[in-house]
């Protein structure tokens, strides 16, 4: 399956996986069932407010693959990796990024969530991973654009009121 296919299947995450929020780990079952049942080669995507039960209770690595700079200027998640998946101006791909990501988070049976700007690198960064539990974060932290070409009021971390700080 390509990146663009796989970018193209869309899951409608917070219906289906919402009703397993008490029991985060469910989720997760429920994301690896849609990711097979779709053909992706990572194991699923996670609405926001889902990573966040499963990075607060569960022993799992949230990484946030943004570049350094948009960490510092639009804000992370406290206590996230930060492994760039692309650097500099013209987002050029890390060449280190599978080594580092494999180092940061403990190994390649890591379960392990990824955070873009709006789930669309993230879900580039989990195709190319091949880990064995890697998932994307549905809709990043800042969220689609919206009419006015604007982030931040359709869907991302901060949209639902999850902790984040600013540098």
């Amino acid at each position: 399956m390509s990146l663009e296919s796989a970018q193209d299947t869309i899951f409608d995450t917070q219906d289906a996986v919402q009703p397993y929020s008490a029991d985060p780990l469910s989720a997760l079952t429920v994301a690896k069932a849609q990711a097979k049942e779709a053909g992706l080669p990572y194991s699923g995507t996670v609405p926001p407010t889902i990573a966040w039960s499963l990075f607060r209770q569960v022993s799992v690595v949230l990484v946030d693959v943004r570049t350094t700079e948009e960490r510092h200027f639009f804000g992370h998640v406290p206590g996230s990796t930060h492994v760039a998946w692309a650097t500099g101006t013209s987002l050029n791909r890390n060449p280190r990024f599978l080594k580092e990501l494999e180092t940061r988070a403990g190994g390649k049976d890591a379960t392990i969530l990824l955070l873009c700007r709006s789930g669309n690198r993230s879900a580039a960064a989990a195709f190319a991973a091949e880990f064995q539990h890697v998932f994307n974060i549905a809709e990043g932290f800042e969220g689609d654009l919206d009419q006015n070409a604007q982030r931040g009021r359709i869907g991302g971390w901060r949209f639902h009121g999850l902790p984040w700080a600013q540098d």
